[in-house]
């Protein structure tokens, strides 16, 4: 895989970029933590190729157009479409419709936020896209919080990758650990929702 996208921002430059956090986006196998790392040091390596801040915006351009994807299937075909599509195709994409409920479930917890928050943990920020198209969230908002955390994940593995330079494998090899514990927390801060609504539905 790692070769695959060397070659691909090799070949295609920015457009490359662009197309590769796109696929990302959709299929969340490939993994934005090598891609930008990589095309940081890329601009690094040879600046007359590629440039720190094209670079970004290449990204930020891809990760937001790949989110589009996921939010117009969850505003017209709704939840339990996506449910049955994911448990009879989703398993190249490596999504259930577990996975889909638990976005849901996340995205009614902390409202516009989520979107937002979502994309910058790792194993959410593909999804989270879903259940905003579901629950008909405005365009424009959707827009606005998904290029703002877009553009806030972009920029740190860009820059990483750049300061690293030949060692910027270590940012998929540090962040992945990191990425564990932030999406822990979010578990636990869902699951702490969930017990304080239980009981105020108790109470009344």
């Amino acid at each position: 895989m790692l070769e695959w996208i060397t070659n691909t921002i090799s070949s295609l430059g920015y457009v490359g970029i662009a197309l590769l956090m796109f696929v990302e986006n959709l299929f969340p196998p490939i993994p934005s933590e090598l891609i930008m790392p990589l095309a940081g040091f890329t601009a690094r390596a040879n600046p007359d190729k590629l440039n720190f801040f094209g670079v970004f915006f290449a990204g930020v351009v891809g990760s937001v157009a790949g989110a589009l994807v996921w939010y117009y299937p969850g505003k017209f075909l709704g939840e339990q479409r996506l449910k049955r599509w994911a448990d009879q195709y989703g398993k190249w994409l490596t999504i259930s419709s577990k996975d889909i409920t638990k976005a849901k479930h996340w995205f009614d917890s902390q409202g516009s936020k989520a979107v937002l928050i979502g994309r910058l943990v790792p194993g959410v920020r593909t999804l989270i896209s879903v259940p905003a198209g579901i629950s008909n969230m405005p365009l424009l908002p959707f827009l606005f919080y998904t290029t703002l955390g877009s553009a806030a994940w972009v920029g740190l593995l860009t820059y990483s990758g750049y300061v690293l330079g030949s060692q910027y494998e270590l940012v998929d090899k540090y962040l992945a650990p990191v990425s564990k514990i932030v999406l822990g927390s979010l578990v636990l801060a869902f699951v702490v929702w969930v017990l304080k609504r239980r009981r105020k539905k108790t109470r009344h």
